[in-house]
């Protein structure tokens, strides 16, 4: 078995509602949910004319591979009527790998880890509540060390 971290978010729609419909997504296609972070708000990052984003963390165990995995978010994120118009642009739904076991892939398709987890508060706070000692297999730092150095500003905060 596979232990992969994902990264789920969005900014359209009822945004709580999203998050957990993709939960049940990927526990009924891509495998068992280990743990879940809590929900988190934050301004968009990068294109900021939109709405908020609340993203969550998962930790999932999967007998899928890396690519098929990102396959099977890819049709969980079609399945939730994700439209890609622009670049950075609001979404009901969003899914991210972080991080696949410790493996480090580089292929046109797929990129893990995730190549700016570092930069990203909205990624490394709902990451390190579930997974802080999780050493970062290319950077060599664990995920509460990153966010103790991450140069992002962005307001980012826990829905009670």
């Amino acid at each position: 078995m596979n232990t992969a971290y994902l990264l789920t978010g969005g900014n359209l729609g009822n945004r709580p509602e999203n998050l957990a419909v993709a939960g049940k997504l990927i526990e009924q296609f891509c495998g068992t949910t280990l743990l879940h972070s809590s929900i988190y708000e934050s301004a968009a990052w990068g294109y900021t004319d939109q709405p908020a984003f609340y993203n969550q963390a998962l930790i999932i165990q999967t007998s899928l591979s890396a690519a098929a995995l990102m396959e099977k978010l890819l049709y969980i994120e079609n399945l939730m009527g994700r439209k890609r118009t622009i670049h950075m642009g609001p979404r009901v739904i969003d899914i991210d790998i972080l991080f696949f076991n410790q493996e480090i892939v580089n292929t046109p398709d797929l990129i893990i880890p995730h190549p700016r987890i570092q930069a990203r508060k909205f990624v490394l706070m709902p990451l390190n509540e579930i997974a802080g000692s999780f050493v970062h297999p290319l950077i060599q730092k664990t995920i509460a060390e990153l966010l103790t150095i991450c140069p992002d500003e962005l307001d980012v905060h826990k829905i009670e």
